[in-house]
This record gives structure tokens, C-alpha cells and sequence, in this order.
């Protein structure tokens, strides 16, 4: 199964702007992005659901220390990316 991932006009501005700042990331974004069209559980990935205040979200990890948090809808094959940035900036 393959999913679809769903761009919102915000995230794009917001995935701009964390690849301009962090240039040397641009193809370990890709990289996570491909897996996770393929396949969202995939270990390397890391998914998990968050908690709190950001409850109803996931993350996946770009690397230890970047994650993309996203609206993850288990019951069609639809993931919305909601933000992506360092650990402190999206939680």
C-alpha cells in the first residue's frame, strides 16, 4: 500500500524555511519523506504518536535530532504534515 502525503500551503512555508536554514538536511528530508510514502511504519522512521498539548499528532524523526510532526490518518492512506523543525521547536 502507498500512502499520500498531503502539503498544506503552511507546511510548505515551513519546510522552505527549515531547508534554507538547514541545507545540509535536504536529502535526509527527501529520504524520510519517500520512506514514509511507502511505508510510514518503517523502523527508521521512529513513528510515534504524541501527547499532550500536540495529542492526535505523530512524529517521525529526519534525524535524532529533527522530526516532521504530522496528522496521520490510519484509516485511509492520507499523512498531512503539520510542521517539521529541531525537537524543541515542533513539540
Amino acid at each position: 500500500m502507498t500512502y499520500r502525503l498531503i502539503f498544506t500551503d503552511q507546511y510548505e512555508k515551513r519546510a522552505r524555511r527549515f531547508l534554507k536554514r538547514h541545507p545540509d538536511l535536504d536529502a535526509q528530508y527527501l529520504k524520510t519523506l519517500r520512506i514514509l510514502e511507502i511505508n510510514p511504519f518503517h523502523p527508521s522512521l521512529r513513528l510515534h504518536r504524541l501527547s499532550g498539548r500536540l495529542d492526535g499528532l505523530y512524529s517521525v524523526s529526519i534525524t535524532l535530532s529533527y522530526r516532521i510532526t504530522l496528522e496521520f490518518l490510519l484509516h485511509g492512506e492520507d499523512i498531512v504534515p503539520v510542521d517539521v523543525g529541531g525537537h524543541d521547536t515542533v513539540y
